[in-house]
């Protein structure tokens, strides 16, 4: 039997192999504190989970969906966004609700890239934004994020045929995996330079309302002229506590939604309904419980800079997103420094590498594991000696 080439040049995913090594070590009878996987431990706000058990109920929900959504979630999304950004959108033509923020990242290639065609992606990065083009048969050109640079994107270093060449830019702030935010400077910069070389953008933005010390994430979408250019996925994984739910939205240009529409129509059945009523009641409902988890996270994510710092690791404090970026200590590897606290300590975190070239030197470590086994995990950190 064989197999189409695409899939003999599929790398095997990120989290696929960490999940396997713990499972390893698990077998072995170790006690393993996982700082790897952004899955939120807190659980999703019980006003929607109540939305979603009225909505089982309901034989209406119990039919196959449609592609495009519930116009009612479109609105209940058009209405967040005018509510959080002062955007407005078109809910017919402009918003489109997706299957988890991750579907949408998956599909849009499909919509923007011909085979030979180039997209422009982050250095670190999400692996599904290379992966999606990989599927489209595009090809790659890597944007370095330095920390030098803040862990933006130098527009100005990309070589002129390699921009005019290029169909789509990814961009993420917050960032996963380094934590990194943008201002609207940058994104006026990257909405300028899609504009000059005729290039669509697509922004992820799943992490906007995880932010600290009272920052507030904007988003790509309210810089001039990127209405024009590009749309946004966002996501209700972060925001409410809904990652098991996999529900989330595209909002922007409005030929472009219509592409990933018409590619979702083909592919998919939509989000049961159900589900689409609980979004609902999550972006209508109190948004109370996004500042107490906010406050949860960044208790958290100081106790952890702090023990990281105590063993010699350079860190930057994270205004945003539910990850820490930690360069490893001289003499290791993203991945041998990763493979000896998961040997030492039982302590699993994500080598830096496994989000490309440039994530080399650097660890991330997530922020979404329970009090009790933070507090263990750090206490084995501190521990550690080389």
């Amino acid at each position: 039997m064989g197999f189409a080439k695409r899939i003999e040049q599929l790398p095997p995913y990120l989290f696929a192999e960490i999940s396997r090594k713990i499972a390893e070590k698990r077998a072995q009878g170790a006690d393993i504190v996982t700082f790897a996987v952004g899955d939120p431990d807190i659980p999703t706000p019980p006003h929607i989970i109540d939305a979603l058990v009225e909505a089982a109920r309901d034989p209406a929900n119990h039919r196959y969906p449609e592609s495009e959504g519930l116009p009612e979630l479109r609105q209940a999304i058009a209405r967040w966004y005018q509510r959080r950004f002062g955007l407005s959108f078109d809910p017919e033509t402009e918003v489109l609700p997706v299957i988890g923020s991750k579907e949408g990242i998956g599909h849009i290639p499909l919509c923007l890239i011909d085979p030979g065609d180039l997209a422009l992606v982050p250095d670190p990065g999400y692996p599904v934004y290379a992966i999606g083009t990989m599927f489209a048969g595009g090809a790659c050109h890597f944007l370095p994020l330095r920390e030098e640079n803040d862990f933006l994107p130098d527009f100005t270093a990309v070589p002129a045929e390699v921009a005019d060449k290029a169909k789509l830019l990814w961009l993420n702030y917050p960032n996963n995996p380094t934590g990194a935010v943008a201002e609207l400077g940058f994104f006026d910069e990257a909405a300028a330079f899609a504009r000059r070389h005729d290039i669509a953008v697509c922004h992820d933005g799943p992490y906007s309302e995880v932010a600290f010390d009272g920052y507030r994430p904007i988003s790509f979408l309210q810089a001039e002229g990127a209405r024009d250019v590009g749309i946004e996925f966002h996501s209700l994984s972060k925001t409410y506590n809904m990652t098991g739910w996999r529900i989330g939205m595209a909002v922007g240009n409005a030929r472009m939604i219509d592409a990933l529409r018409r590619v979702k129509s083909n592919l998919d059945s939509g989000i049961p309904q159900a589900i689409q009523r609980m979004a609902i009641a999550a972006f209508d409902g109190p948004q109370d419980c996004i500042a107490e988890h906010n406050a949860v996270y960044q208790r958290r994510r100081d106790r952890l800079v702090e023990a990281l710092r105590s063993l010699g690791l350079r860190v930057r404090l994270p205004q945003a997103s539910l990850y820490v970026w930690a360069r490893v200590p001289q003499g290791f590897t993203s991945a041998s420094f990763a493979e000896r606290l998961l040997d030492d300590l039982a302590v699993v975190v994500t080598p830096g590498s496994g989000y490309g070239a440039c994530g080399e030197g650097f660890i991330r470590l997530s922020l979404t594991l329970p009090d009790e086994r933070l507090e263990e995990g750090l206490r084995r950190l501190q521990s550690w000696r080389p």
